[in-house]
């Protein structure tokens, strides 16, 4: 390996924010340029679910197990890191397709358990409303993402990292070669430098002429105000998600990557925070905070973009929408390939180049 290699990330979100702290563990001098304050934009308006849910075929199914192991590790590392692992109670599918669901992962190696409606009272005294068939996952969890990005690039400063707060305006280099990076103070040299801007990395790669083929589709969530306990892990109805914060916060959406805001954003929070108060027993005193509308970062086939830019050997690419449940295998998996040149089987399928096919 070599420790003295110069790599530039940039974006402050969670998931630069773990490519920085692994790079850095791994000896590499590591500088993190960033617009916004820890936890990016999109970082700061996510749901925080980490899962390896349904939808998804068993590679990807497989690179988020592999990453909801390296939470586990990682926060064994950083104790700071706020992480839970609370359990999810799920119903938000007919139920021959939450069926399916059980079958599937089951087979697959998923800790999935089918249960009815005394068991999902157990699980979650405080629902008004319970299903008569759900499953339940007591190994999904969340991680606060603020705090989990802040505790990362904490650490990674306290062991050698740069933090820079600025617009990067462009990429350097010539010939295929990127040397770093333009931002309003001048040019930042780096042997490497790795996107991880979010829904800011298309504009960044697109100064050296990459395309990246995303989307940023926006997601409203409400916020109550810290409340008493409600809730003792996720849960996930037809058209509600809803969890409990660290402190005390009941967040909620129409489903875990938030609501369309609508024409009206006002009367979606309205309708949202309704919703969530009428599935809760002992809402009463609930109020409404705040509301946050995240765009997240989504590449067109809906899989993460990881690797390095054909042709360039010194620009990598992380950008995908799973960032929580994703960033700590991919922070570990593209340290590994920027100073050591090992690829994890794992990300195989997850190439830019597929979209040049």
């Amino acid at each position: 390996m070599n420790t003295a290699k110069e790599v530039i990330v940039i974006g402050a979100g969670i998931i630069g924010a773990s490519i920085a702290w692994h790079l850095t563990r791994a000896g590499a001098r590591v500088t993190v340029i960033a617009d916004s304050a820890a936890g990016g934009v999109a970082t700061p308006n996510s749901f925080a679910w980490i899962n390896a849910s349904w939808g998804n075929p068993e590679p990807y199914f497989r690179l988020r197990t592999r990453a909801m192991g390296e939470w586990t590790r990682l926060a064994r590392q950083l104790p700071s890191i706020p992480l839970s692992w609370c359990g999810g109670l799920c119903w938000d599918l007919p139920a021959d397709k939450l069926e399916s669901y059980a079958t599937e992962h089951l087979s697959w190696g998923y800790g999935i358990r089918r249960v009815g409606r005394d068991d999902a009272a157990r699980i979650e005294p405080n629902l008004a409303e319970l299903p008569d068939f759900a499953l339940h996952v007591a190994a999904e969890g969340v991680a606060e993402p603020v705090a989990a990005t802040r505790a990362l690039l904490a650490d990674a400063e306290r062991h050698g990292a740069r933090i820079i707060s600025s617009t990067v305006t462009a990429l350097a280099g010539t010939g295929g070669k990127i040397s770093g990076v333009d931002i309003s103070h001048g040019v930042v040299a780096a042997d490497e430098v790795v996107i991880a801007a979010g829904a800011g990395s298309q504009h960044v790669a697109a100064t050296v002429g990459v395309n990246l083929p995303i989307e940023t589709p926006p997601g409203l969530i409400v916020h109550s105000r810290p409340y008493q306990k409600l809730l003792n892990g996720l849960v996930l109805a037809e058209r509600l998600h809803m969890r409990q914060t660290a402190e005390g916060r009941i967040i909620a959406g129409s489903d875990f990557g938030g609501a369309d805001p609508g024409m009206d954003p006002q009367v979606t929070v309205r309708e949202l925070f309704a919703a969530m108060r009428a599935m809760l027993r002992g809402s009463e005193g609930l109020e409404l905070d705040f509301h946050t509308v995240g765009y997240r970062p989504t590449p067109i086939d809906g899989f993460p973009i990881i690797g390095r830019a054909d042709g360039m050997d010194s620009l990598y690419v992380a950008v995908m929408h799973s960032g929580i449940t994703l960033a700590p295998a991919v922070g570990l998996f593209a340290a590994r390939e920027i100073l050591d040149g090992e690829r994890d089987p794992l990300l195989a399928p997850y190439g830019l180049s597929r979209f040049a096919q």
